[in-house]
């Protein structure tokens, strides 16, 4: 058996299936009140039926004024439970785990949803369409930590797996890591063992509020890819302080929304190597330094790089999301050797630095959609198209978010 294909019991006895594990997307297919829709439930049983091991769902807001995008559904006390339950067993269905993905948008919460959203700090995200935050008081910081455990609690009490909490991509854990986002000088900024309090706390906070065999893991990057940002060296030092809370396993990306590494696409022109796994040096060094499982994500495809990867101890979980997308049963098909690459469909896009910014990514949150709707997606529809309809769905979703509000 391909190594892939192997189980991995975590620290806390839960056993994985194999070795495949949809990352975190945004679905974007909560309704107006932040609860799943039939379609996003849908969406999860199509998942866990295509055989992958574990499935994270995307960006679930602990907060309901610091979201990622008004599609997200929020996990707290005024959530649907019954919706929420449907989503999970949907996602256990083939037999899956499933974990909730737990996160604070900070300061990338939009200024549609948000205008004044706390942050570490009162530095302003360096795109359109966000609003300046204020940095957050103690008591602010005291909620969060509250807020991040209530949202594991409901987790658990709906029936997840346990939770993955969000210490990447430049939310609110991730900036308060980021030495170039967080210029605080009291308890909470400057050296890294203060930047690095918040996502300690959370996990601290998590993790003696839920049960032993509840899983409890964070997202990580191995690099911010800023200038003056959370770096290499820093990002294993944290990993091993997380390690000592307690976690079961960790999780590896990179970038930020200003610098966004972990949603680039790469041209079949490049390399295998080049193109795939681009976090994976960066990991090496985590893992050396770790006991526990770690998983890597970001432009895995070919089996074979896969099970290298593992075989050579550099992750034990191989993450992947758009591929899930173009077909959402492909890893057993990869799993049996039906095939020997997950779908790359990217590949053949037109370079980056050619289309509007985000335009790939939104493609394919187009395409999540439709395959929530209708069970699978439409690869003929052209980048720009899938482009503009995710825009005008988030326009629609923030409007509908807004009136329900108030």
């Amino acid at each position: 058996m391909s190594m892939i294909g192997e189980a991995l019991t975590l620290p806390n006895g839960v056993t994985l299936k194999n070795r495949i594990v949809k990352s975190a997307m945004s679905e974007a297919l909560g309704d107006q009140n932040n609860n799943p829709t039939q379609a996003q439930i849908d969406l999860f049983a199509n998942w866990s039926a295509g055989g992958a091991g574990l499935l994270i769902t995307g960006n679930t807001p602990v907060d309901r004024m610091h979201l990622e995008h008004a599609g997200n559904f929020v996990l707290d006390p005024a959530t649907d439970r019954e919706k929420v339950s449907a989503l999970v067993a949907a996602g256990q269905s083939g037999g899956a785990k499933i974990l909730a993905q737990l996160a604070h948008a900070g300061r990338q919460a939009p200024e549609a949803v948000n205008p004044r959203p706390v942050s570490i700090s009162d530095i302003r995200l360096d795109l359109p369409g966000y609003g300046k935050p204020d940095a957050a008081t103690e008591e602010q910081l005291a909620d969060v930590i509250a807020k991040f455990t209530q949202s594991a609690q409901c987790a658990e009490a709906a029936g997840f797996d346990g939770v993955e909490i969000h210490a990447a991509h430049g939310y609110l854990l991730s900036s308060a890591l980021s030495p170039r986002i967080n210029t605080r000088d009291d308890r909470w900024g400057g050296p890294l063992e203060n930047r690095a309090r918040l996502a300690l706390d959370v996990v601290r906070s998590v993790r003696a509020a839920v049960s032993p065999g509840f899983i409890v893991a964070v997202k990580l990057n191995s690099s911010d890819f800023q200038k003056g940002g959370f770096g290499p060296e820093e990002s294993v030092k944290v990993a091993v302080m997380l390690e000592a809370e307690g976690v079961d396993f960790i999780e590896i990306s990179g970038g930020t929304f200003e610098a966004p590494t972990a949603y680039q696409h790469s041209a079949k022109s490049q390399s295998t190597v080049a193109r795939e796994a681009y976090f994976l040096d960066y990991a090496a060094a985590i893992k050396a330094a770790l006991t526990i499982p770690l998983m890597v994500t970001g432009g895995f495809r070919s089996a074979s790089v896969m099970n290298a990867a593992i075989s050579a101890g550099k992750t034990d979980l191989i993450g992947m999301g758009r591929p899930f997308i173009a077909d959402p049963r492909f890893a057993a098909k990869l799993l049996s050797g039906e095939i020997d690459k997950a779908p790359a469909v990217e590949q053949d896009f037109p370079p980056a630095d050619t289309l509007p910014r985000g335009a790939v990514l939104n493609w394919f949150c187009t395409q999540l959609a439709l395959v929530g709707e209708t069970g699978k997606p439409d690869l003929s529809l052209p980048v720009l198209e899938g482009h503009e309809a995710y825009l005008n769905r988030i326009d629609v979703a923030t409007e509908r978010l807004l009136a329900a509000r108030s």
